[in-house]
């Protein structure tokens, strides 16, 4: 019993963490709001006998309706995000610097609408290996840009694919779509390779069991895409790193040089560009 009330607690306590997120981000809003409205010109309206000097009517501002919809879902629903408050904080803190921004997602989840709604006017997009589920989010939140990956990797590959992964083929700056090594995916949407995306995570796919796709391929994609940018930089999230799969992975092809912090089971790198900066090694010495 005393377990039971443990386990409610705890989501109870997620589910207050989550909905402070949102209300934060709502008094911004009617801040960013009040700010605007407060500072409208002044205008002068003539008429036969006298002139009258008044200031504009400030407009209805309306909750943006993913942020609404969130709220909503976050505060009736039993379901909370995969993650803790903590290592959520820590996307969060880029994301207040960032967004609006483009945020691209491996993974599908209870914490997707989170992520859509946080990043309020800038462009979120989720790869999900499993296409039953993503019908089914969309039919539940039909305004999240979801898209199906498909994996030809199992983690039992994992210590054969590291290795491969440290090959010239693997370590060469390029495209992903031309790139000649078997953990670069190239089978997504042409878009995914084309955008400057400012922040990435990865939190798919299913990495638990021996048959699972494991995340190999998604965290060397994610660094190549961040080294492929134009300029600038970009944020790297990987969840699940007390995990072998995610611990190497994310060492060798994000780099513990470009690695920001480690919070729980996440950890931040910050990617620069490599086309930008030609002559930058593989990973920072």
């Amino acid at each position: 019993m005393s377990s039971i009330k443990s386990k409610a607690q705890n989501t109870l306590n997620m589910k207050l963490l989550i909905l402070s997120f949102f209300f934060v981000l709502l008094l911004l809003f009617i801040l960013k709001s009040t700010f605007y409205s407060s500072s409208s010109p002044i205008r002068q309206i003539q008429t036969t006998s006298t002139t009258t000097t008044t200031t504009n009517n400030p407009t209805c501002m309306k909750l943006p309706p993913s942020l609404v919809q969130a709220i909503t879902h976050y505060t009736t629903s039993n379901t909370t995000p995969q993650q803790t408050f903590n290592e959520i904080s820590v996307t969060t803190n880029v994301l207040d610097r960032k967004s609006p921004c483009n945020f691209l997602v491996f993974g599908l989840g209870h914490d997707s609408l989170m992520w859509a709604a946080l990043n309020h006017e800038g462009r979120t997009v989720f790869l999900d290996e499993d296409k039953a589920w993503i019908d089914v989010i969309k039919k539940q939140f039909p305004a999240l840009e979801s898209y199906h990956v498909t994996y030809n990797t199992k983690v039992r590959e994992a210590n054969d694919l590291l290795e491969l992964g440290r090959q010239p083929d693997c370590t060469l700056l390029s495209d992903v779509r031309k790139s000649e090594c078997r953990l670069a995916l190239k089978g997504l949407p042409d878009f995914v390779y084309e955008v400057d995306w400012d922040l990435i995570m990865v939190d798919a796919p299913t990495g638990f069991m021996d048959d699972s796709a494991g995340r190999m391929s998604a965290i060397y994609t994610a660094g190549m895409i961040g080294r492929w940018r134009a300029e600038g930089e970009t944020d790297v999230f990987v969840h699940d790193c007390n995990r072998q799969v995610e611990d190497e992975f994310s060492k060798a092809f994000l780099c513990e040089g470009y690695m920001v912090k480690q919070e729980g089971r996440l950890r931040h790198f910050t990617i620069p560009s490599h086309r930008s900066t030609p002559g930058l090694p593989f990973c920072p010495a």
